[in-house]
């Protein structure tokens, strides 16, 4: 199975898959950015910098990608909307990036679904890097799950499935089912 490679994979080469994702989805040039690691196994990506100090950490890199591709709107309009997508993104990293049990993640589905009960996006009804980076740390947990237990978190499928077809954000994650088939629900 296609998550099963996914899991296999280091966190590294994740982190740099999802930012080599993020470089084509903002429509930069892939491959511009050279990505590295350090510390904690090897888990950090750091961006090397030609003309400058190295960017460490994903939200950092992120972020600065955004900037680079000039589409700062994806950070927020307003300073509460930039607070709450610094506030999702921190909440990427300390709560998905994690080794967590699977009550841990029961959990983190359960509050993420409460969220988005009438919400479009993370932040209401704009679209950000929140919801980008929370699309792309979501995936693996979100693979591992059955029909039923999606239908249980239905505002995160429901905002999961809306992401995972936005233009361009998906790039080299599979396509994940969220409904059953007709000819399967004898």
């Amino acid at each position: 199975r296609s998550s099963d490679l996914l899991l296999s994979w280091s966190a590294f080469d994740m982190a740099v898959l999802e930012l080599n994702g993020l470089e084509r989805a903002l429509g930069l040039k892939p491959g511009s950015n050279k990505f590295s690691a350090q510390g904690d196994g090897g888990r950090i990506p750091v961006l090397q910098s030609n003309n400058g100090p190295s960017l460490v950490g994903l939200m950092t890199i992120a972020d600065h990608l955004v900037r680079q591709a000039k589409k700062e709107q994806l950070l927020g309009s307003s300073a509460e909307e930039k607070a709450l997508v610094q506030q999702w993104m921190e909440y990427r990293v300390t709560q998905l990036d994690k080794p967590a049990s699977k009550e841990e993640v029961r959990i983190t589905l359960k509050d993420l679904n409460l969220h988005l009960e009438d919400k479009v996006y993370l932040i209401g009804t704009n679209f950000t890097l929140a919801d980008i980076l929370l699309y792309y740390g979501l995936h693996p947990v979100m693979a591992e799950l059955s029909i039923q237990e999606k239908e249980r978190y239905e505002n995160v499928s429901r905002w999961f499935c809306h992401i995972q077809h936005y233009p361009g954000i998906r790039q080299h994650l599979p396509s994940l089912i969220f409904i059953k088939n007709r000819s399967e629900e004898h």
